[in-house]
């Protein structure tokens, strides 16, 4: 059989093994590894690859970046330092529409600089703002889409996990991605506020504005609620905000200037994050659990990139990539088409495949496919960033309405109403992707600036 053939049978096994509910590092693993072994003619030579592979993916300075950001994460988000930007954010925005829908977003924003998880900032704020906003009146497919829509940030806003794994499956430059994620991402939360002012002022219900201005209580389903209150902030809330604010400008500002790798900078900002947890208190008990939940968090991670490299590894001894080029190429495709239908596999795989597994599976195939046809590869990684986001907004399976409806308390709150709540923030995702392929200097003007 043709090597080609050979690495093509391997592929539909693997998405046949995903699609029969096999996790994905292990149908990855086992792919690659029997695909190998058919190109190769005997098992120890895929055993040999892999060990090679194994010993290059993981011995890499780069890798430290992952469970660093991850601990500096978990640090900030235990600590408690996320509701006190929260609260600060509500404070200052007292005199805008939709205020704590504008806050939820900011705060995302904010705590995608610090965690750079889409579904940690789901889960954070499904506990910080739903309950505040249905309690003032904000209709709960308002409140549940807000959350579940602005946590895509997460994934866009460096640093970014996302960003990390397409960085090291492309070898681009981590730094020069991170910043490239700055200017769409802070446009794409500026469509966000917005729409949440926007929406506000023309339907002020569902916002719970109708009350505030005629000083008539609010009613949610059928329930009197109580007028929004301004309460002032502790010194400790203020110490969580402002030390927010302190270890963003730390890390982002850092690689912006030239001061330090992405890789120092995850160190100094693990650094900075348990300084802050400590002026907040948090317990020994704490910050030990959260060390743990970072081994928890990050080793699945490493274990999928190390599966990763020996999948690209197949799809090169196959020449896989070359195939779909000339496949491509023999279509007569547009790039705006064949961009179009890479976003519509991203799209559709989003529906069933978490983020990270959907860029091990693609990006080796789809990036040297976009680098032939001329496509920048920093503004290509922001759209398919951007697209496969969108895909955990994406019914029947987003993650982060998942995610956003395990996390509340609130038991009447229906799936139907999560997804029917993120469709605008969706669509503006989608408006994203199409903005950076027509305009692709919003990607790349700061990583060639710096």
């Amino acid at each position: 059989m043709d090597s080609s053939l050979m690495a093509i049978s391997m592929v539909a096994l693997l998405l046949l093994m995903i699609g029969l509910g096999i996790q994905i590092h292990v149908a990855l693993g086992l792919a690659s590894l029997a695909g190998v072994a058919m190109i190769g003619g005997n098992l120890e030579i895929a055993l040999s690859v892999m060990e090679s592979t194994a010993y290059e993916a993981l011995r890499d300075y780069v890798f430290a970046v992952i469970p660093l950001f991850v601990l500096m994460g978990e640090l900030v988000a235990r600590s408690g330092a996320a509701q006190d930007l929260f609260m600060i954010l509500n404070r200052l925005l007292r005199r805008l529409p939709g205020r704590l829908a504008v806050a939820t977003v900011i705060g995302n924003a904010v705590f995608a600089a610090i965690v750079g998880v889409s579904v940690a900032s789901a889960a954070a704020f499904s506990r910080i703002a739903y309950p505040q906003m249905v309690r003032l009146g904000y209709n709960r497919a308002v409140a549940a889409g807000c959350v579940a829509g602005s946590s895509a940030l997460g994934m866009l806003i460096p640093p970014s996990v996302l960003m990390i794994v397409w960085g090291v499956l492309t070898e681009l430059s981590i730094g020069k991605l991170f910043l490239a994620g700055v200017v769409p991402g802070l446009l794409l939360a500026f469509f966000y506020v917005l729409w949440c002012i926007v929406d506000a002022i023309l339907r002020p219900e569902r916002y719970g504005e109708d009350a505030r201005r005629s000083g008539a209580p609010a009613r949610s389903a059928g329930k009197q609620q109580p007028q929004a209150e301004e309460v002032s902030l502790s010194r400790d809330q203020w110490v969580g905000g402002i030390g927010s604010g302190v270890l963003i400008f730390t890390v982002l500002g850092g690689i912006w200037l030239g001061a330090f790798t992405p890789t120092e900078a995850a160190g100094i900002g693990a650094i900075v994050s348990l300084i802050l947890a400590l002026a907040k208190r948090m317990k020994r008990a704490a910050i030990w659990e959260a060390i743990s939940q970072t081994g928890r968090i990050s080793a699945p991670i490493l274990f999928l990139l190390l599966c990763a490299q020996m999948y690209s590894r197949l799809l090169a001894m196959g020449g896989i990539v070359d195939a779909i080029q000339g496949f491509i190429t023999g279509l007569g495709l547009s790039v705006f088409l064949v961009v179009l239908l890479m976003i519509l596999i991203w799209f559709i795989l989003g529906m069933f495949i978490d983020s990270v597994s959907i860029i091990l599976l693609t990006v080796p195939i789809f990036a040297p496919v976009a680098a032939k046809m001329g496509i920048n590869p920093l503004a290509f990684a922001i759209i398919g960033i951007v697209a496969i986001e969108a895909g955990i907004l994406t019914p029947p399976f987003g993650l982060a309405v998942y995610t956003v409806k395990a996390s509340v308390t609130d038991p009447s709150l229906g799936l139907n109403e999560i997804f029917r709540g993120t469709t605008p923030y969706w669509a503006f995702l989608l408006l994203l992707a199409v903005l950076v392929y027509l305009v692709p200097g919003l990607a790349t003007w700061l990583p060639l600036s710096g």
